[in-house]
Parts: structure tokens; C-alpha cells; sequence
């Protein structure tokens, strides 16, 4: 009886510790991982990194010298050798460490065991990184990040650099202009494509750009955030007039280019490598971000007067897409079925734009279009995205790298009012002050019943 009572006594709270941390792995994985799971973790790495690198075929045969010095100062067995490994640093996500490959090895084959690493250290993933010729980076994913999205505190984003979503690999998914100037983003109703457009332009508000919209849907994704925007063209006929406008403008900036270089007038804009960037800072024109909402909207035609219009706009999307980033213009495409039956310059048009995102889409096709000419691996996650996970998208470029992304929640009237916050950043451009759109006035609030003083009673 004495040995079951104790037997209960130090059980129960055992059972309430296990418990505990059930609870916590399921509803605050970050707080399990911090105090359960990555102990654990780095134990068993610790314990077992030999035998897994050699299970895993990441051992070499060791030198001579090796084989000679263990044989002169021990009896024991000489083992193949693993790859040297530097110090752990834990993080608030998951585990780092660095590699120092053995002659003969590269990068490819520690990423082809990425999966066999993962279980036999217990975590989430695993995901091989390149530093320098003969060291990579391996980051351990404690826990599905994806999940319950929280972006890093500390972001490093310069000008035209907007972290908008974060990464499977606990990394923030950086939307940087300068590198990838235009990009393709679709996803199906309800995908979290909005999102995703809210975090670009209140990331981009607080920052001297201009930000021109084109929203066919009458304007419901883009007119709350009409006091950042320097123009807003909310159906194809305003769009038809705003387009060539930007492409005037464009024009203007390549022959303030060759003004300030020298270069005869007449010379085309495609002989000229430079960019505004080159430009002093006082005569550097201010960068312009085009957002396109809904572009099949733009290559719908009825009727032969809007198809002769949509050649037309479909012309001046593709030379912008061409020749805008040497003038420090940038698109932003987005909707929710992109494909080559939209028309005569859809195929072209998507080649140019070097970054690609699709969320949720309801159809492979579209997400062909989108991640088919980088790798298929990224069509079938794309087509992966369950309707349970709005915000998920598969993001990727031209180079051929792709990642799973997932965009943290930022309600409209947040992103409105940072947009009312950075309203007198909008720049003064006096071609598009015709398609600055009107700012509804907040109204006031009626003051309530006056107070009257009550006087004091004993």
C-alpha cells in the first residue's frame, strides 16, 4: 500500500509535466521547442552525429596519417570520417550548425540526405544552405513556422525592400525591387492574395516611392489605401488612359538619362544599359511602383473597340515590363487566372516578370503559368495548398529556386491607416495628377452629452 501511494504521488505530477507539454507542442509549439524540444534536439545530435553522417553516406574513408596515429596510440576500430562540425547556435526557431565538407564532397549530397537528417535528430525540417566553397549551413526547423506565422523582430530591409511573408526555413521573405524588379502573383478567392498585397503597399508606404494602382474590380482592393496612391485607374477605360502615361513617363526618365550622359537624343531606349541609379540623388527621379489587381480583367474584350484598346494596354504593360526598371519602374501583376488563352501577349508578358508567387489556385494551368518554366517540384507544392491555410503560396524567380511562403494576417483597416499615416510621402509627379484618386474625409465623431458637475455631498 506504502509503495502505491508513493508510486501515485510522484506519477501525478509526471502526468501533469507530460501533459503539460503535449499542450504546449500543439498550441505554443515556440514555447515547447524553447524549453522541451530543443534540449532534446541538441542531445541527440550531440550523441548521435557520427553514426548518422556515416548512416547517411556522408563519411570518407580517413587519411593516412589518421589511420596511422589511431593505430600508434589506441587499439580501437578507425572509422570513416564525418564532416567537421562547428558550434551550435540555438535559435528561437530551430538549431544552426556549419559543416566543413571532406575532400570529395559538395553541398548536393548533404541535401539529398536532408530527410534522413530530420528524423533521426527529431525535428521539423532540415535545410542546407551554401556558405563557401567546402562549408554549408545546416538550419533545423524545430516546428512547423507555417503554422502560426510570427515574423522575426529584426528585419534588414533597405529601400524598396519589404519583408512581407516568412519562409518555411524560419527566414523572412524579402520583396526586394532592386533585384526583381516586376513579379507575378495569382491565387483563387479567398487564397490570401490581398494579403499579400496589403503587406507590400503598407511596407512600401513609409518609404519615398510612388505607388499607382490599377484595380478593375471598381477599386475594393486598392481605393482604402487612396491616400498613399499617387493614381488609381478602377476600371480598363481609366486604365487605358493611365497606361500610356506611365509609359510617357518612363520615356521622360530615359532622356533625362542621356541628357545627363551625353547620348544623342535620337539613340533608343534599348541601347541604353544605365539606369536612373546613376543618376545624382538630387536628379534622381522617384521610383514608381505600378500594382495591377486582376489583370485578366485587362485582356477581357466584348466587343472589336476593346480588343483594339487591349492591344493597346497590353503593348504598354509589356514595355513597361520591358524597359521600366532602368527607369525605376516596377510591376506588381496580380489575379487570379493568368494563362495563354487570356490573349495575344500573355506569354509575353509573363516573361518578363521575374518573380513569381501563387497562392491557392483552382486549376494546375495557372500554376504552370507561374512556377512551370522554374521547376516542376514548385507546380505540384503550388497545387498542394489546402484551403485551410490561406496565405500559403509557393514563391519563387527565374533562377530557379522556390520556397513555400506564408503571409502573417494585417487587417485592411490597419493597412489603411498606415497608408493615412505616410499620406503627405506621396510625391509630387504632375503627369498622374489627373488619376489621383479622392481621399473620403474621416468623418467626425458628434461629442457626447456634456458632464455637469455634480456637487459634492457629505
Amino acid at each position: 500500500m506504502t509503495d502505491l501511494t508513493t508510486l501515485l504521488e510522484v506519477g501525478g505530477p509526471v502526468a501533469a509535466l507530460g501533459g503539460g507539454a503535449a499542450y504546449a507542442r500543439a498550441n505554443y509549439p515556440g514555447v515547447y521547442w524553447s524549453t522541451v524540444g530543443l534540449p532534446i534536439s541538441t542531445a541527440r545530435l550531440l550523441s548521435s552525429y557520427g553514426s548518422v553522417m556515416e548512416a547517411c553516406g556522408l563519411t570518407v574513408a580517413p587519411s593516412r596519417l589518421r589511420m596511422l596515429a589511431v593505430k600508434a596510440t589506441t587499439r580501437r576500430e578507425v572509422r570513416p570520417v564525418p564532416p567537421r562540425r562547428g558550434i551550435i547556435r540555438p535559435t528561437s526557431t530551430g538549431l544552426r550548425l556549419r559543416l566543413r565538407l571532406a575532400p570529395g564532397q559538395e553541398p548536393a549530397d548533404v541535401a539529398a540526405s536532408a530527410e534522413r537528417l530530420r528524423h533521426a535528430w527529431g525535428v521539423h525540417a532540415v535545410y542546407v544552405t551554401k556558405v563557401k566553397p567546402g562549408v554549408v549551413e545546416l538550419r533545423l526547423v524545430g516546428f512547423d513556422v507555417l503554422r502560426r506565422v510570427r515574423m522575426p523582430r529584426k528585419v534588414d530591409a533597405g529601400f524598396l525592400q519589404v519583408p512581407v511573408a516568412l519562409r518555411e526555413d524560419a527566414m523572412p521573405f524579402i520583396r526586394d525591387y532592386r533585384a526583381v524588379p516586376h513579379q507575378l502573383t495569382l491565387g483563387a478567392t479567398l487564397s490570401g492574395k490581398s494579403m499579400y498585397l496589403r503587406h507590400l503597399i503598407a511596407g512600401l508606404a513609409p518609404q519615398p516611392v510612388a505607388l499607382v494602382g490599377i484595380d478593375c474590380k471598381r477599386g475594393v482592393e486598392l481605393a482604402p489605401f487612396a491616400s498613399r496612391l499617387s493614381a488609381l485607374a478602377t476600371d480598363p477605360e481609366q486604365a487605358a488612359e493611365l497606361l500610356p502615361v506611365l509609359v510617357k513617363e518612363m520615356e521622360d526618365r530615359y532622356d533625362l538619362i542621356k541628357a545627363r550622359q551625353g547620348i544623342a537624343p535620337n539613340t533608343p531606349a534599348e541601347e541604353i544599359t544605365s539606369d536612373v541609379w546613376g543618376l545624382p540623388e538630387s536628379e534622381r527621379p522617384v521610383p514608381i511602383v505600378l500594382f495591377v489587381d486582376e489583370v485578366a480583367e485587362l485582356f477581357l474584350v466584348a466587343t472589336r473597340k476593346d480588343e483594339e484598346r487591349r492591344d493597346e494596354m497590353v503593348t504598354q504593360l509589356i514595355r513597361l515590363a520591358q524597359l521600366g526598371r532602368a527607369a525605376g519602374i516596377y510591376l506588381e501583376v496580380c489575379g487570379q487566372r493568368f494563362g495563354a488563352e487570356l490573349g495575344k501577349g500573355a506569354t509575353m508578358l509573363r516573361a518578363q516578370l521575374t518573380g513569381r508567387v501563387c497562392h491557392r489556385v483552382n486549376d494546375e494551368a495557372s500554376a504552370k503559368m507561374a512556377l512551370g518554366d522554374i521547376a516542376p517540384e514548385a507546380v505540384t507544392a503550388a497545387c498542394a495548398i489546402a484551403p485551410e491555410r490561406p496565405g500559403l503560396a509557393v514563391a519563387g524567380d527565374t533562377s530557379g529556386g522556390w520556397s513555400r511562403i506564408r503571409t502573417p494576417y494585417l487587417s485592411l483597416g490597419d493597412a489603411a491607416e498606415t497608408c493615412r499615416e505616410y499620406a503627405h510621402l506621396v510625391p509630387d509627379l504632375p503627369a498622374l495628377k489627373p488619376f489621383r484618386p479622392d481621399v473620403p474625409v474621416r468623418p467626425v465623431e458628434a461629442p457626447g452629452p456634456a458632464v455637469r458637475p455634480r456637487p459634492v455631498a457629505d
